[in-house]
């Protein structure tokens, strides 16, 4: 069995291997390997005409140390082992120095260092997964310690169930994760080597209050796993920073959220850098830990240390050769090596990749809900979760304070180690469902709809990190009735269909919404699915089937006069006008939405086609709901798909505000579908709401029955 030392660390220059144990000259290549970074640091930026040269020199010092100084233990040929150290670098502009480390490391060449910022580049202006060594993008302040709670969470979680099933001789064959034999990894590395989190900071994103969010929860779950660096350089984009230096403020706030905090005076210093990590690795507090240091933005050259002006701006062509001379003789050949991990394994090819977790083909059996009766679909999710849960160990919930109304509290219930109570803090809490999600889990993430408007833009920076992450937002529409507006989502359908590659479900009753949590958990990608808080009857039996992509129709006949497309709650209000419209002698073909993105364009185009009218209605805003998503379905040309282009025709062809009802059969906006449609009416929330029953809600809304209705009479 191959064993790595732990009391050893090596380097080697011009080609040749140097050994030095703990005790015997520890620092004598860590200036040579900074001297190389900076140069690296300079050159490239320049090279690329951007960048931010002076952010990254200040912490040259502090990652030089953790890399090749022993601490990071990482196995770099696999850099998805479960046992490595993870690293994320919070202050993602340092991007220079995060290339310039592995160029060092030597698993980059210098030629494609130099493609820094260039189109076909994986060394992109801020980290990306793109770089296969980067877990998560970067570059939105105040982000990455919250990703590092999750991941912190996740490898405890993963070694405490590993070591359990290892101490009570169960087999580990028997989990949802790839194969590692008791003869593997031993119970002592599990227990004793639990793999860290290192976060680099900048000083400027301690004023986000994203960064507080996630120390108060770190220290709530006791994450002694993980260590925050921050870099305290003083200058942010425009001048000075809040607290500039003043480490100690900082040190006290930090202690006030029940971390330990360890001052390093100069950040710059190798010798200071290096017993301060020797001191923390191995501390034996509960507490996670913040290295607090100072340092010096632009560290190495003299025109640009401590000046403000230069963030973001290269080095000119012209100046850089005088930069260079400042760091004197710097050898381009010392390349550093990282630990390897501390825990021991037999086989290498037994590491366990966390991308290739198998697959479950799941086979759940629904609740047989009555046809007819009423269940919330918020409750059928705490129950299709916990039925999940039952069939995968790595599935978790994480909640923010919500679990009595999204019914996560179910799961919770049933697997209290795999629920996670965040607290009121969702953006904290996405980004750390993100981390979790890096760590081989399934995070399914829930609370009021309304209220994870504010982690829009952690949910934003999710797209770019290959995010496997399960939002659920509850409580949406006017349809909540009497708690009032700021309770009511209303925006949350534009804000999600908004991102890239995200997959949006809206189901109308419990059946259909456990279907929809079923393939949320078994399929890789970000998705998000809109609860209702009121009961609904049971439309569907319990072995109707449920795609992405698709859609049902619940009413058609060959004298449909119109086609009504709804999703959620309104799918019970147009099936109630339908009724009331029979008992007249007109029909109306209902389809179900429930899946909004990707929207079922062929029925809509289908339906569309043979009646020519249509309804759409919802409990959302006017922009970026499902009318719009309607509208785009059926226009085949991208130039009619702007909404402000809608208005402005309608404001020329109809009486009415807005597109509430376009009459479409002389209208140059059907010149560039290719399917002719007369009538476009679209019921949706126009009215600020306020505090009232559901009924009187939908009614002051217009988008009841009533007023399906009379769309459809006006027709």
């Amino acid at each position: 069995m191959e064993v790595y030392s732990f009391d050893l660390y090596e380097a080697f220059t011009n080609n040749s291997w140097i050994w030095y144990t703990c005790g015997v000259k520890k620092l004598s290549y860590l200036p040579s390997i900074s001297k190389l970074l900076r140069y690296d640091i300079l050159t490239s930026t320049t090279a690329a005409g951007s960048g931010h040269p002076t952010s990254s020199l200040s912490a040259v010092e502090l990652m030089s140390t953790l890399f090749f100084g022993g601490f990071l233990k990482y196995d770099i040929r696999n850099p998805q082992s479960f046992l490595n150290d993870r690293i994320i670098f919070s202050k993602g502009h340092a991007s220079p120095l995060v290339y310039s480390l592995y160029h060092a490391a030597g698993v980059i060449s210098y030629d494609e260092l130099l493609t820094l910022r260039k189109f076909d580049s994986v060394l992109e202006g801020h980290p990306t997964p793109r770089f296969k060594y980067i877990d998560v993008s970067t570059g939105s302040l105040g982000q990455g310690l919250s990703v590092g709670v999750g991941m912190a969470l996740g490898i405890k979680l993963k070694f405490e169930a590993r070591s359990s099933k290892l101490e009570t001789n169960s087999n580990i064959k028997n989990s949802n994760y790839q194969n590692v034999s008791d003869s593997d990894i031993r119970i002592s590395d599990l227990k004793q080597k639990l793999p860290k989190v290192f976060v680099l900071l900048g000083d400027s994103e301690m004023a986000e209050g994203q960064v507080w969010e996630a120390m108060e929860i770190a220290s709530y779950y006791k994450l002694s796993n993980l260590i925050a660096i921050l870099d305290v350089n003083r200058l942010g984009q425009r001048g000075e920073t809040m607290l500039g230096w003043n480490l100690e403020t900082y040190a006290k706030r930090v202690e006030a959220f029940g971390w330990k905090a360890v001052i390093v005076k100069d950040g710059n210093d190798l010798k200071q850098v290096y017993k301060t990590y020797e001191s923390i690795i191995g501390d034996e507090s509960r507490a996670p830990i913040m290295v607090i240091a100072k340092t010096i933005k632009g560290k190495g050259v003299s025109f640009l240390e401590n000046k403000d002006g230069w963030h973001g701006k290269a080095v000119p062509k012209e100046q850089l050769q005088e930069a260079l001379d400042e760091l004197g003789e710097v050898d381009l050949n010392v390349r550093g090596k990282i630990q390897f991990p501390k825990a021991q394994i037999s086989k290498l090819k037994d590491q366990n990749k966390i991308s290739n977790l198998k697959s479950i083909n799941y086979k759940l059996q629904t609740t047989n809900y009555e046809l007819g009766s009423l269940v919330a679909t918020r409750e059928a999710y705490g129950e299709a979760l916990t039925a999940l849960g039952e069939m995968d160990e790595r599935i978790v919930a994480l909640d923010a304070e919500t679990s009595n109304s999204t019914y996560a509290d179910k799961f919770g219930k049933r697997f209290p180690q795999r629920f996670f109570e965040m607290f009121i803090a969702e953006q904290n809490m996405i980004s750390a469902a993100l981390g979790m999600s890096k760590q081989g889990y399934i995070p399914f993430a829930s609370s009021f709809a309304a209220f994870l408007t504010r982690a829009f833009d952690q949910i934003r920076m999710s797209q770019y990190s290959r995010p496997n992450i399960k939002i659920v937002g509850s409580h949406a529409g006017v349809s909540i009735g009497s708690d009032g507006p700021s309770q009511m989502a209303l925006e949350d359908l534009a804000m999600m269909r908004s991102v890239l590659h995200s997959i949006v479900f809206y189901p109308s009753d419990a059946t259909s919404t456990f279907r929809l949590t079923e393939i949320m958990a078994k399929t890789a990608g970000l998705f998000y699915m809109r609860t209702t808080r009121e009961k609904t009857p049971i439309l569907y039996k319990h072995d109707e089937t449920f795609k992405i992509a698709g859609s049902k129709l619940l009413r058609q006949s060959p004298q449909d006069v119109a086609v009504v497309f709804a999703a959620g709650i309104t799918v019970h209000e147009a099936l109630k006008a339908a009724d009331e419209l029979k008992e007249e002698r007109i029909s109306i073909c209902i389809v179900d939405l429930y899946s909004l993105k990707p929207i079922d364009e062929k029925t809509i185009r289908e339906q569309a086609k043979k009646c020519r009218n249509i309804i759409v209605v919802e409990d959302h805003y006017l922009y970026g709901g499902i009318g719009e998503a309607v509208l785009t379905a059926l226009n085949s040309n991208t130039k009619a798909r702007n909404p402000r282009q809608i208005q402005n025709l309608n404001d020329k062809n109809s009486k009415q505000k807005g597109f509430e009802h376009l009459d479409l059969r002389n209208s140059n906006i059907v010149s560039s579908f290719d399917i002719r449609i007369s009538n476009f009416v679209h019921l949706c929330v126009r009215k600020l709401p306020r505090s009232g029953t559901p009924e009187e809600l939908l009614a002051y809304e217009e988008i009841n029955a009533a007023a399906i209705i009379k769309a459809v009479k006006s027709l």
